[in-house]
């Protein structure tokens, strides 16, 4: 049974930084993973996430939506199974449920092409 399960989010100021954990397990390692953020407010429906990063199997390849290029660092240890997200400079467009997720199909920015995802942990960014 496929399990991802999401830490380190909370209350950061603007301009500072926090690093997202996501802790996998009942698979084997060789998926590519990503980040999705679910803003508040925004349409709860899962293929309304916003893309936020994603990462090779391998860590050889990392993609990055637009709004956290040059911010955010997305890296994986799959020794220990954990994927993260290193959150720099975070601005309060950042807010917003962030979940971690294993890729299933071609693109790496789509959620429809993820299979499984995590329950998702909160970051709130005040300015």
């Amino acid at each position: 049974q496929v399990q991802l399960v999401e830490s380190g989010g909370g209350l950061v100021q603007a301009g500072g930084s926090l690093r997202l954990s996501c802790a996998m397990s009942g698979h084997k390692i060789d998926y590519a993973m990503g980040w999705f953020r679910q803003a508040p407010g925004k349409a709860r429906e899962f293929v309304a996430r916003e893309f936020v990063a994603a990462i090779t199997w391998d860590g050889g390849e990392r993609y990055y939506g637009e709004p956290v290029k040059g911010r955010f660092i997305i890296s994986r240890d799959n020794a220990k199974s954990v994927i993260f997200l290193q959150m720099n400079d975070v601005k309060p467009e950042d807010t917003a449920v962030y979940y971690c997720a294993r890729r299933g199909g071609i693109s790496y920015d789509n959620p429809q092409d993820y299979t499984y995802w995590g329950q998702g942990t909160q970051v709130t960014v005040s300015s």
